[in-house]
């Protein structure tokens, strides 16, 4: 292994780590509430995506980071898009 794949596993592993430990925190019964809050913690996946993007030399290196950005942002996306649903639940009928 070059020491630039090194680099960007272990860029990959603390990111993945980081990640888990933010949204482990989360206790199940205020997941849904605090969810646009812990997307918006998902734009350190986007960060380390980014990042190990940039510095890949390999096509194949680079198509898997285009993957990663993409599911990333569907998570975030798509977070933002449930909690939107569910904060319109709890609009009076005078707000709509």
């Amino acid at each position: 292994m070059s020491p630039l794949q090194i680099i960007m596993v272990v860029i990959f592993v603390v990111a993945a780590f980081v990640g888990y430990k933010i949204i482990n925190r989360v206790p199940s019964m205020l997941h849904t509430p605090l969810m646009s809050g812990t997307n918006a913690f998902s734009g350190i996946t986007i960060t380390g995506c980014l990042s190990v993007t940039a510095i890949a030399i390999g096509l194949g290196s680079k198509i898997l980071g285009l993957i990663a950005i993409v599911l990333a942002m569907i998570n975030i996306v798509g977070g933002f898009g449930v909690t939107h649903r569910m904060l319109s639940m709890f609009q009076s009928k005078k707000d709509k």
